[in-house]
């Protein structure tokens, strides 16, 4: 066995010593705790304690317990290339910040157990009020700036924040500005709540008016008046189990799903992943491109640097247009960046804007250690074309993995987590040996192996669970390279919710009632001989084509195999032959003449039937070029949302109605970024559906 699979052996022989040694080494408690974790009760499995009587305060342990030894050095890098801005904070700046904002906070009576909630962009001001929250022991909860006032005012209902904290506007480019005030506002109207005070800060990009009448007030007022009392703003030590934040799932229908953080086990899930998974030091720099209000901003721009007494680096901005595709790896070699995480869907993004990487070569970036990918499932030629990008060494298509050399350098792999799970469940860890001969190699196709603590599991999917809402009580194991339901068997890992706000009922439903003694990811895949773990897709994109169930993303690989493909999704299509046959939406690079198409189409129909076989019944019919794909601000293709649509222009051909081209019965989900390509989606999905 490698280390890794050593140290998830241990942890899954003697989970309470292995969790309390790291907790004790990690982390400065105010109470360290003398028990692992606390499984008394009825639902001991699916709601473990872990930690139980330890106490400690998560911003001491992020900001104030390095001011002594490190005070000077620079823990956040601000990076707005919108606003050609490089600013940096030391520690001590950090505290100084974080203790104005506290005591701002507490001037408008935020208190421990309070909720506080943050609509705002890639600014500082953000860093600075999520941390100063947990100074007080309140609870925030951040929205990111610009989201759909439905589905903000959905937030404000659920958690009933003391405090709103905004600013005016985000940069989407340096020419576009979203306003976010009048968002908002209306957001306050739909959901028939407004917090005790609503605190804005003003951006020099959009001023606006507030009315002191209903309790609104300009940051920077607040915060000159609430100075004098910084100082005295101490942390407030929280028991381990209090809720650090929350963070609302983004789900485009009904009500989104708020994940209660609980503080101890999560900082000390965080503090492990960042040494022994990204195997990031103190004083090094972590650049993690996502947004606050996505678990993986939460987790590794705001809280797990700063823990590791690292640096992290908040960019502001995109990929790509602002103003070019070289940002991101100007910001490698500017800052010294040593682990990047990002989405795959970033990856993607910069390859069809350069996909010579003429931009990249103008950067030095021998000295990055990792490259982490997390969010979607990272495609072997996506992967290829990365390293090749980063490394200049060119993988050869017939190797199925990567070993490191003696020193791990420019690694870049695949790692899976969820919303829930708040920090890594699946990894390649290159901190757990003191070279590269250490590290397991990384595999094209796969997530990496389990990272220790997560005893994760294929389940067979019995075929009356395919639809509906059953109960599989005689669960069966599936065998190695088998695909089913990757589950994760209890009790789970530190940093998992043991709730859900306000529900916790939905909580155990969710989660735990489908397989019993079984945490339900929600995600379809398999683990190899060789104890890699592969997630293909979520549960709802496995398609069943004439009985044979066949994940989406297995057939997405294919034709991203197209040397002409740049992005492509996959959804069922009904068929009343089949039941369902399988759909590809493609992006094809530019420079493509459109007299080339049905040769393209043709050629992907044949690398299906080669690679999956013939019961993938791909037809160059269901096969369509777009310019774009639906996607979340986050990177996530609207797969769900597309699915809708199919369904919904057959059941108008079953019912014999002619299907409107200009009127969409599927509403526009809340987290799209643009909500301009849903149109274009419909329209073209109309147009093959009637053939």
């Amino acid at each position: 066995m490698n280390k890794q699979q050593q140290a998830h052996q241990q942890s899954l022989e003697d989970p309470e010593g292995f969790w309390l040694k790291h907790a004790r080494e990690l982390v400065d408690w105010v109470e360290p705790p003398t028990v692992a974790a606390d499984r008394s009760g009825a639902e001991a499995l699916y709601k473990t304690q872990w930690f139980p009587d330890g106490k400690l305060n998560l911003c001491y342990n992020a900001v104030d317990r390095h001011v002594a030894s490190r005070g000077e050095q620079v823990a956040l890098i601000y990076d707005s290339p919108v606003t050609d801005t490089v600013r940096r904070y030391t520690y001590s700046d950090l505290l100084r910040e974080v203790k104005g904002v506290a005591s701002m906070l507490r001037r408008h009576g935020v208190r421990r157990g309070d909720t506080v909630l943050l609509y705002m962009g890639m600014v500082p001001q953000t860093l600075f009020a999520m941390l100063a929250c947990a100074r007080l022991g309140a609870i925030n909860s951040v929205v990111f700036g610009g989201f759909a006032p439905a589905e903000l005012a959905k937030r404000i209902q659920d958690c009933h924040p003391k405090v709103v904290l905004s600013n005016t506007c985000g940069l989407e480019s340096r020419t576009k500005i979203v306003a976010y005030k009048p968002l908002l506002d209306r957001a306050y109207e739909l959901a028939c709540f407004r917090p005790a005070s609503t605190i804005i800060l003003q951006r020099d990009q959009l001023r606006v008016p507030l009315d002191r009448a209903r309790a609104e007030y300009h940051w920077d007022a607040e915060l000159a008046e609430a100075a004098g009392g910084a100082d005295g703003v101490e942390c407030e030590p929280v028991v381990s189990s209090h809720p650090a934040y929350l963070v609302y799932t983004s789900g485009t229908t009904g009500m989104p799903k708020g994940v209660v953080r609980p503080t101890g086990p999560h900082v000390v899930a965080l503090l492990y992943a960042q040494r022994y998974m990204y195997g990031l030091q103190p004083g090094e720099t972590m650049f993690t491109f996502s947004d606050f209000g996505w678990v993986l901003g939460q987790s590794y721009t705001a809280y797990g640097p700063l823990l590791n007494g690292s640096r992290t680096v908040l960019f502001e901005g995109k990929p790509v247009g602002t103003p070019d595709a070289g940002q991101l790896y100007r910001a490698f070699s500017q800052h010294d960046v040593r682990v990047f995480l990002c989405a795959p869907t970033v990856v993607v993004t910069l390859r069809r804007a350069d996909p010579e990487g003429r931009f990249r070569s103008k950067y030095d970036l021998t000295h990055m250690r990792g490259l982490f990918l997390a969010g979607e499932r990272l495609t072997p030629e996506i992967h290829r074309w990365w390293i090749a990008t980063i490394t200049g060494r060119t993988p050869s298509p017939a190797d199925s993995t990567v070993v490191c050399g003696p020193a791990v350098n420019g690694l870049v792999s695949d790692n899976w987590w969820q919303s829930e799970s708040g920090s890594p469940m699946a990894g390649v860890c290159i901190g757990l040996g003191d070279s590269g001969a250490d590290v397991a190699p990384v595999k094209y196709g796969s997530a990496g192996m389990p990272i220790p603590g997560c005893d994760l599991r294929v389940i067979r999917v019995a075929e009356d669970l395919d639809e509906g809402d059953h109960v599989d009580s005689e669960s069966q194991f599936a065998d190695s390279d088998e695909v089913g339901a990757i589950v994760v068997k209890l009790p789970l890992p530190p940093g998992f919710p043991t709730l859900l706000w306000n529900n916790e009922q939905r909580f155990y439903d969710e989660y735990f009632r489908r397989y019993p003694g079984y945490y339900d990811t929600g995600d379809t895949g398999k683990i190899d001989s060789e104890g890699y773990v592969h997630i293909l897709s979520r549960t709802d994109d496995v398609i069943k084509v004439a009985a044979h169930r066949l994940s989406t993303s297995s057939i997405e690989e294919v034709v991203f195999g197209h040397k002409d493909i740049v992005e492509c999704c996959v959804v069922a299509r009904p068929c009343l032959a089949k039941g369902c046959v399988p759909m590809v939406f493609a992006v094809l690079r530019s420079g493509v003449p459109p007299t080339a198409f049905e040769t393209i189409k043709g050629e992907i129909v044949q690398l299906a039937r080669t690679h999956v076989g013939p019961i993938v019944s791909l037809y160059p019919v269901n096969v369509a070029f777009v310019d774009r794909l639906p996607k979340t601000r986050s990177g996530k293709i609207l797969r769900k949302m597309m699915r809708m649509m199919v369904k919904a222009v057959h059941k108008d051909v079953d019912e014999g109605v002619c299907t409107s081209t200009d009127d969409c019965p599927i509403g526009t989900p809340a987290t799209i970024e643009d909500a301009g390509v849903r149109m274009d989606i419909w329209r073209t999905i109309v147009a093959i559906c009637r053939k």
